[in-house]
């Protein structure tokens, strides 16, 4: 999914510059620095997970224009993270796909909050309510915060890039349902099966990388 030159109108576009700023202001103030400098193997997954989203975003599917499709992998990482860091390793791969031209700097904003931010807040969200549900099998954890939650990430994120270009007067409804509405549960598959799939293996070999998982729930 990214926006590209010219589909949104001015005040989307500052709209989309000020979420953009407040959600990378709260981001920023989420992530414990302390503990990020000191912990050399978060900092091995937070540089080696912006390297492989931004090799990741080379492949999409293109439809018409702002209605490209790609796997995001925003989950594992916010999983892997926190969704503080999540947020500043997916704008790292995205600052390197507007240096290799497949996004237009001008949308980076706009871009940063269907790619990046939009699914690691949802991520999040569904890791606090598996949290609260306090559930004691560690298969909830994947199911719910894995597969659940990379599915639902993407939906949220294709839904609100449907209402941009909708409120701009770039495609009718019916167009938006016709060309990618209709295909957004086949988007969603995918989506959950890759990061579920990270996310189970990190918690069978390595799930001290997953710095979100609290062991001792479910032990």
């Amino acid at each position: 999914m990214g926006m590209t030159d010219n589909l949104l109108s001015t005040l989307q576009w500052w709209l989309t510059a000020l979420a953009f700023l407040t959600v990378l202001f709260a981001a920023m103030r989420a992530v414990d620095w302390r503990d990020f400098r000191q912990d050399e193997a978060l900092q091995h997954s937070f540089y080696g997970a912006a390297l492989l989203l931004a090799l990741l975003w080379q492949m999409r599917a293109g439809l018409s224009p702002g209605l490209s499709i790609h796997i995001f992998g925003i989950t594992a990482v916010t999983l892997m993270t926190g969704w503080g860091l999540a947020v500043l390793c997916g704008l790292l791969a995205l600052a390197f796909t507007v240096i290799t031209g497949r996004e237009p700097l001008v949308m980076f904003a706009a871009n940063a909050l269907i790619t990046v931010m939009i699914p690691a807040l949802v991520t999040h969200s569904v890791m606090i309510w598996e949290r609260r549900r306090n559930f004691r099998n560690f298969f909830a954890y994947i199911f719910f915060c894995g597969f659940f939650g990379a599915g639902l990430s993407v939906a949220a994120a294709g839904l609100f890039m449907c209402l941009l270009l909708w409120t701009a007067d770039v495609y009718e409804l019916r167009d938006l349902v016709h060309e990618y509405l209709r295909y957004l549960p086949l988007v969603m598959l995918p989506e959950g099966f890759v990061n579920g799939t990270v996310v189970t293996g990190l918690m069978v070999f390595h799930p001290e990388r997953l710095k979100t998982l609290d062991e001792s729930r479910y032990l």
